[in-house]
């Protein structure tokens, strides 16, 4: 393990902002960490983390750390998760070390190969350890990348809301909503990389720009911190005289928002507006009427903030948090409730059909048991009646039209003691 560089993380003195780090975990995490605009970013530490020591030398990230094993001979996790979680946790002193100091960690990475699924989880506990919010941004593979990357990245993607405080998560399928038949793979992948980088950045702006309207850090924590909640970000902007209307259409349209489903889907909804000198109260009201609309079971803290240098625009930070698993009530059975009920019932008898009642069985059942019989001597010995079983023959059904099975005369398909005429007792 090399640390090219001592992460100190210290406040800026006479300020109240939050430290705020940001961790680029794999080779898809450091890729997306090096897009970041840095002048949009002034002040948060960027710290790198791959088991690819080619990837962290090509980075622009202020800290790099290289988890490596003489075991791994430099060749990295060869795309298997258990290998980069192993590492991670070797070197948890070390992961933990380079969070202290920060009020929020910001965690990016790609889900589906063997460090971002592996590590992040890990890195996620070392977050909540040292005391920061954690807060993840995965992609997560296409689907013609194979089943195996999509089940290790869905698998991760489990491991990491368990831990994290929030998660968010973009699929790179639903970048086809985005692209046409002529867009490149390079395209592509920089349109999923910049919906993560435009969430971090509002979330940044969030905890860092101060607002008419103030959302304090303390706000956001209790809407995140140890919920293990399913969080929705989304940042939006527009421009000119409709921007109220077409910042709403566009939050409705998102992506990492599932088309508006998650709006409506929210237990708790924080909306941050910023806009220029010229933003009004009324365009505040209008873009709030419409989010509302949308999620009126949800608690919503909402703030407003002015920027000199956005004239003419409006921009929307969003998140949309709610609890990662569905309550059960009591008149309910999941289906993994009603599979552990039957594994404790045991196997269940097949039914079977049973032979019609005989109208003599209760004279039978009489001498069987006996009643006659002196007292105190030997019962005598019932004589047993004997009845054909009601036995009838079956047709072939789908079979009755094709050629019968002969041997020596005799049609195999017919069972014995009827070709023989023997009667069963």
């Amino acid at each position: 393990m090399n640390t090219e560089s001592d992460p100190q993380p210290t406040p800026s003195e006479g300020t109240n902002r939050p430290v705020v780090k940001i961790f680029g975990v794999g080779n898809a995490g450091v890729d997306l960490l090096d897009r970041f605009d840095r002048t949009e970013f002034a002040g948060a530490d960027f710290v790198a983390i791959n088991t690819d020591a080619s990837s962290l030398a090509n980075s622009t990230a202020t800290v790099k750390i290289h988890l490596e094993t003489k075991l791994m001979r430099g060749l990295g996790t060869g795309g298997d998760p258990e290998r980069g979680r192993a590492l991670a946790e070797e070197h948890f002193s070390t992961l933990k070390s380079a969070c202290a100091g920060a009020n929020v960690v910001l965690i990016v990475a790609g889900l589906g190969g063997g460090a971002g699924s592996g590590i992040a989880p890990v890195l996620a506990k070392a977050v909540k350890d040292s005391g920061a919010l954690a807060l993840a941004f995965v992609t997560l593979p296409f689907g013609c990348e194979g089943n195996r990357r999509l089940n290790q990245a869905q698998a991760g993607l489990e491991q990491l809301k368990a831990v994290a405080d929030g998660v968010v998560y973009l699929s790179n399928q639903k970048a086809f909503k985005l692209i046409d038949e002529n867009t490149s793979v390079l395209e592509t992948f920089r349109i999923t990389g910049s919906l993560i980088s435009e969430s971090v950045c509002g979330v940044w702006r969030l905890l860092t720009r101060p607002g008419l309207i103030q959302i304090h850090f303390d706000d956001l924590c209790s809407l995140l911190r140890d919920r293990h909640s399913e969080s929705a970000f989304a940042f939006v902007e527009a421009a000119g005289p409709a921007r109220s209307r077409e910042t709403v259409e566009k939050l409705l349209a998102h992506p990492l928002l599932d088309d508006g489903r998650a709006l409506g889907e929210a237990d708790a909804l924080l909306i941050s507006i910023m806009g220029g000198k010229d933003l009004t109260m009324a365009e505040i009201n209008r873009v709030m009427e419409q989010i509302n609309r949308h999620c009126e079971k949800a608690v919503v803290i909402m703030g407003a903030a002015i920027d000199p240098e956005m004239k003419n625009r409006l921009s929307i930070t969003l998140i949309a948090a709610r609890n990662s698993g569905p309550k059960s009530t009591g008149s309910e059975k999941t289906e993994t409730e009603e599979a552990a009920a039957n594994r404790l019932a045991g196997p269940r008898t097949h039914q079977r059909s049973v032979t019609p009642a005989n109208p003599g069985a209760g004279e039978h059942r009489d001498i069987l048991a006996g009643r006659h019989g002196s007292r105190g001597g030997r019962r005598p010995t019932a004589k047993m009646l004997q009845t054909q079983l009601p036995l009838a023959i079956v047709s072939k059904g789908r079979f009755d039209k094709s050629e019968p099975t002969i041997y020596k005369g005799e049609d195999l398909d017919i069972p014995t003691y009827i070709r023989r005429g023997v009667p069963l007792n």
